[in-house]
């Protein structure tokens, strides 16, 4: 049993889950793979304390005030996809990493992978935001691979004061 609530915010509506203590799933609307993780069935508790942690935390993140302690987290996923998930968590607010660069970091700690393994892991992030994975772009600097649409990675880079100005949109076709 999952447990669902909808709360909205600048980027438009957002879909929490929770298994009852921790956080499972965070979605926009319309993201790549929308509650693919939610398995079995679902019922509306907007009550649970990790949703209201979840959205204490995300109204001071879209205040651009100091943020709180993340609420417990627990993205359903492979060995694999929780250790790179688990270094998006590391990359600082306001700044960005590349797919190459979270390679680099998972082969240091002994976990074999290359950038396209990353970038799979990064695009089915089940809990956007909080795990940031749109502070990740492209070795160029390219601003690809949000499940959650481009407009709302930029949305939510800009926010955190990152300089979009040395960051571009690839155009259809291009190769990186």
């Amino acid at each position: 049993m999952f447990y669902i609530k909808t709360i909205p915010s600048p980027v438009g509506p957002l879909y929490l889950a929770s298994d009852g203590e921790a956080l499972t799933g965070l979605w926009l609307e319309g993201q790549k793979y929308f509650a693919a993780t939610l398995d079995g069935e679902t019922q509306e508790q907007p009550d649970l304390p990790v949703f209201r942690q979840t959205g204490a935390w995300l109204e001071t993140y879209f205040s651009r005030t100091p943020l709180p302690a993340l609420p417990p987290l627990a993205p359903p996923g492979s060995p694999f996809r929780r250790a790179v998930w688990k270094l998006l968590l590391e990359i600082p607010y306001g700044e960005t990493s590349t797919y190459g660069e979270i390679t680099r970091k998972l082969r240091e700690r002994g976990i074999p992978t290359a950038p396209q393994a990353v970038g799979g892991a990064v695009g089915h992030n089940p809990i956007s935001i909080l795990i940031p994975c749109h502070r990740v772009v492209g070795a160029s600097g390219s601003l690809t691979g949000y499940a959650g649409g481009i407009e709302k990675k930029q949305f939510l880079l800009a926010l955190e004061g990152v300089d979009l100005t040395r960051l571009y949109v690839p155009k259809k076709g291009t190769a990186l």
